[in-house]
């Protein structure tokens, strides 16, 4: 029997509030199928299930906000015997009336009293854990009406930006940052785009982002030390090289999907994978395996004018690359002056888990793909 988790959907995210099961009891599942929605500080995603079975019982109801890591649902093999009828919670009386009041699930509370019995500092614990307040008390008429203030309504987008500002605080306090950056000559990969596209629709036709996203997943092939995380103090490399995408909303604050195994695409395969991310992003429709495991994020503000990125690192991830905006200057190679496109790549990394020459070796084998990239 499978416990199917609240998710982290970002490192910085501490609760979630589910919203909705699109699944019941007795239902089959298999794995990728999204089951629910979750709302964090950033936006609604569908939650997804990694094992394939049947649907045995659903422990949070919507409206619940909990901690990340408790057991939302249980999920049975499909020769697994339905899981008996859950056992009497243990909770004393006040447990019973502040999980009530905080719309807590007791089962799923570990209980300090006298043989596990919930005792009312455990609900607070809990509730607090997941930053969950009481429900609205009866309303009872005030003796004598006074006119009061106006209560200060949350901005739009306030938990995005606290859910942004909680994880850039943490990367500035945790994080020793290094930067590099070098310029590229784009004349060759800006040949290659143009042939390329000469033959395409303008619906089909490849962006510059998709050539400097490959050029990414490339790079970190060669140099695996940026990709991955920083976790128990030791950097962890991942197997699978999963680019964010930072995409900013119309509403404000960003989100940052991961392009799967960018490495193994195609120019093409990236330009369609970026596209469905930016649509999904804007529509409010992301999934929770496009949140979860970005091994490295890319930036690139050159549509904006921006010519150089230097950005804060996401954590626990180890890196992040900035491209701006390609701009004509003079450049000299061979003795000559020519005016040529010049793009500016940065890169943040983590100095605990690399040193300026391994970041020096990643923009060099960065500059390497960009420079060699051929229209077939």
């Amino acid at each position: 029997m499978g416990e199917f988790r609240m998710p982290s959907l970002g490192a910085d995210m501490a609760a979630g509030t589910l919203t909705r099961w699109d699944v019941k009891p007795g239902d089959h599942v298999n794995s990728g199928d999204t089951i629910g929605v979750v709302e964090t500080d950033k936006a609604n995603v569908e939650i997804e299930v990694f094992e394939s079975g049947i649907v045995d019982r659903l422990i949070v109801q919507p409206g619940a906000k909990v901690p990340v890591g408790t057991p939302l649902a249980l999920i049975r093999g499909e020769a697994e015997a339905p899981a008996k009828a859950p056992a009497l919670v243990r909770a004393s009386p006040m447990a019973r009336r502040l999980a009530r009041e905080y719309r807590l699930d007791l089962a799923t509370i570990a209980g300090s009293g006298p043989h596990g019995v919930v005792e009312r500092a455990d609900v607070e614990r809990v509730a607090k854990q997941a930053e969950v307040r009481p429900g609205p008390a009866a309303p009872v008429p005030p003796a004598a009406p006074a006119p009061q203030p106006p209560a200060p309504q949350p901005s739009e987008g306030a938990g995005m930006r606290r859910a942004i500002a909680a994880a850039m605080t943490r990367s500035n306090r945790e994080i020793p940052h290094y930067y590099l950056e070098t310029h590229i000559d784009f004349s060759n990969a800006q040949r290659a785009l143009e042939t390329i596209n000469l033959r395409r629709s303008v619906k089909e036709r490849l962006l510059p982002a998709a050539l400097l996203f490959k050029a990414v997943a490339t790079a970190l092939a060669e140099v695996p030390e940026l990709n991955g995380y920083w976790i128990d103090d030791e950097p962890h490399q991942s197997e699978r090289i999963n680019v964010g995408m930072a995409i900013a909303l119309r509403q404000g604050g960003l989100v940052i999907p991961a392009i799967h195994d960018a490495d193994a695409k195609s120019l093409d395969e990236i330009m369609e994978a970026m596209r469905d991310l930016i649509t999904r992003a804007r529509s409010g429709s992301m999934r929770s395996s496009d949140l979860v495991d970005s091994t490295i994020t890319v930036t690139n503000l050159g549509d904006l004018g921006v010519e150089s990125v230097y950005g804060i690192i996401y954590p626990p991830q180890l890196a992040l690359v900035g491209f701006g905006k390609i701009v004509e200057r003079p450049w000299a190679e061979n003795g000559m002056i020519g005016i040529r496109p010049i793009l500016s790549a940065t890169l943040a990394a983590d100095h605990r888990a690399t040193d300026g020459h391994r970041g020096a070796r990643f923009l060099s084998a960065l500059e390497r793909y960009i420079l060699q990239v051929q229209p077939g």
